[in-house]
């Protein structure tokens, strides 16, 4: 199967290139020039838009010019009969909701430019063979928009981190999402008739600045455990959403019924991203002596 991804250099595109290198059942291809030139040229057998990372804090034209290319490639698509894949980030769910959110609730976001991609999804379900997976805030190693690299850069440089103490979401994978989506795929490709509209999170509901916590702290850790001691930047906590915090969760139930995908702990690929980062950088320690890993030798030896 082949597949033509948008983006190149976006963190899912990465990732997706990542797991096409270990399988010879798939193949995932960038193209540098235009988006429906690229469909004549390489003739996939789906094509995948990658997520705006967060469509509430981008500029407008950012957001009007990714629905507009959609758009665009939306008409190739249905014109030569290509399944369409179009990722979108879950804040397009701006007042968020008590409850996990069921892929048949259609955001309602106030921004006029966010309405904009509301829109654009409803075209790109008269598509008969589209998919719409909404995800969780991604999180990765590399490539753009992949809020880990870019917390730890800003982390390692000292800077200060501001992080919403009051926004409630469920950090994602980018490894994760591209695993999920190549089996996906690759079921649709076996003749699964089960187009239409999903979603996709990691596990354990947490706050932006818990999980930015999170991060510093086991950064902090793998770096001792390599005998290095810098100051890492300092977390500020911001409060936004008055007295009650705005979760923004989804139901993922939806893909485990149909394909038998399961949800990723973000905490376990998280920790294998870290683990992964400290090895490239210190490539002389052939282990990273983490909290967990001392604990596991204590655990051992009966101390």
């Amino acid at each position: 199967m082949k597949c033509l991804v948008l983006q190149a250099e976006h963190c899912l595109s990465r990732a997706l290139h990542a797991v096409s290198a270990q399988r010879g059942d798939i193949d995932y291809v960038s193209w540098p020039t235009g988006d429906v030139e690229a469909l004549a040229v390489v003739e996939p057998d789906a094509v995948i838009v990658p997520p705006l990372a967060d469509p509430g804090r981008c500029e407008p034209a950012v957001v009007y010019a990714h629905a507009d290319r959609v758009e665009a490639l939306l008409a190739a698509c249905r014109a030569r009969q290509i399944p369409l894949v179009w990722c979108v980030s879950d804040a397009l769910y701006e007042d968020g909701a008590d409850v996990p959110i069921d892929e048949d609730v259609l955001p309602r976001p106030r921004d006029e430019a966010m309405r904009r991609l509301v829109a654009v999804g409803e075209l790109v379900r008269r598509h008969p063979r589209h998919l719409i997976w909404r995800l969780g805030p991604l999180f990765g190693r590399e490539g753009d928009d992949a809020w880990l690299s870019e917390l730890i850069d800003a982390l390692m440089r000292g800077e200060s981190v501001r992080a919403a103490r009051d926004l409630v979401v469920c950090p994602t994978s980018v490894v994760a999402v591209a695993r999920a989506l190549t089996g996906v795929l690759l079921q649709l490709e076996s003749g699964a008739n089960a187009w239409g509209t999903y979603h996709l999170c990691g596990t354990e509901p947490v706050s932006v600045f818990t999980f930015c916590s999170v991060v510093r702290t086991q950064l902090e850790t793998r770096l001792a455990g390599v005998g290095e001691s810098p100051t890492l930047g300092r977390l500020e906590g911001l409060d936004q959403h008055h007295d009650t915090p705005l979760r923004r969760v989804l139901n993922c139930r939806r893909l485990l019924d149909v394909f038998g995908i399961h949800q990723k702990s973000w905490r376990l690929e998280l920790g294998l991203m870290l683990d992964a980062w400290c090895q490239e950088r210190y490539p002389d320690h052939d282990e990273v002596d983490t909290g967990d890993q001392r604990r596991s030798r204590e655990e051992a030896a009966g101390t």
